[in-house]
Parts: structure tokens; sequence; C-alpha cells
């Protein structure tokens, strides 16, 4: 298969490319420094970006940035970021895709643990989180000609959890994470989140 990988330079991108790359497939590593670039915070840089990929099997979005913090001192500008940024970036990936890229194509978007398991300064990045999971749950009613949509909800990885001074021993690395993006593009469902193996929520 044929995939772009947008958000390959970051930690949990790089993984998902190189397993993607084991397992046969060709990957287009996609981020804003590459050739061509996109920035998914732009609409109009999705469209450019896509229109010079033209046609791929699958789209990968591991980007998208939110704002940590304290609801009472959260700002406006600090919400916005995480709503024009990872919630309303990666629908728009799967929006502009579906006017501009062939059929079919599968989108598989990234929200996180937060939706269901928040923290304590985490209200922000939670919201965009569920709403992710939302979307592609209600998305998925729409799609026509096989395309699919689906989202992995990944923990935090050992490699952000030592970079953040937290205990990495709890965590998945991020190859083990990427696994979960691998069985997202091989399966047949849609409207799905997908979890890491052995960090799915209770009840799940």
């Amino acid at each position: 298969m044929n995939i772009a990988v947008i958000g390959a330079t970051g930690t949990i991108g790089r993984a998902v490319s190189k397993l993607l790359r084991d397992e046969g497939h060709q990957v287009i590593k996609s981020s804003r420094n590459t050739n061509p670039p996109i920035n998914i915070d732009s609409p109009d840089s999705i469209e450019q970006y896509y229109r010079q990929i033209n046609s791929v099997d699958a789209v990968i979005c591991a980007a998208g940035n939110a704002s940590f913090g304290p609801l009472p001192q959260l700002s406006d500008k600090q919400f916005e970021i995480g709503l024009n940024s990872k919630l309303m970036g990666q629908v728009n990936v799967v929006r502009r895709g579906l006017e501009i890229l062939e059929d079919p194509t599968t989108y598989i978007l990234t929200s996180g643990m937060l939706s269901h398991s928040p923290w304590p300064g985490t209200s922000a990045v939670s919201m965009v989180n569920a709403g992710l999971e939302s979307f592609v749950k209600a998305a998925a009613l729409d799609l026509e000609d096989e395309n699919r949509v689906c989202v992995v909800s990944p923990p935090l990885i050992k490699e952000t959890a030592r970079k953040m001074g937290r205990d990495p021993d709890p965590w998945p690395t991020a190859s083990k994470t990427a696994q979960a993006y691998l069985k997202a593009l091989e399966s047949d469902t849609s409207g799905t989140t997908i979890y890491v193996e052995g960090y799915e929520p209770d009840g799940s």
C-alpha cells in the first residue's frame, strides 16, 4: 500500500513510518518540513499537499497541537490551539481528502487516552481527544465508495514520559504503539477507536 504519514518526524510518526516500511508498504513521510510540506493547522496547506501527492491508499495523521494546564488558568488562545490544530486539523485531513484524493482511501487519526482517563490540567486536551473519537464515529456513517475513517487512541508512551519527567515503566514504547496503527490499517472497520494492546480503557 502507498501510505502518507502526517507527523512523520514526531515520536509516534517515526515509529509508524518504520513499522509500515518493515511491513513492505510505501510511505510518504510528511511534516511541515518535508517536500511537499503539510501543516494541518492550515486547510490550504492540506489541500496543496493532497494535490501534490494525488493518490494514496491511506493517510495516517499523528500530528496536531493542544494545550495543557489547569482549567482556571487556560486562556481562550490555549483552547483555540487544540481546537484549530489537533481537532479541526485532523477533521480537515479527512474533509479535504474526500474532496481531492481518489477513492477508496483509509484515514487514521490520533486522539489519546485523556479522552477517557484524564489527569488534572488536561481539560483542553481531553476535550479535543473525545471530539475526535465522536467525529470519527459519526463521519463513518457518511462515507461512501469504501472510504474508511478510524482513530487510534494511544496512551502516554515511554519516550514522552521520560521527557516529562514521569515514570516510563507503565507505558508502551512508540514501536509498540505503532502496532495499533497497523491494526487500524489492516482492519476493515470504520468509525472505531483503536487502542494499544493492553492499554484499553476499563469496560472496553
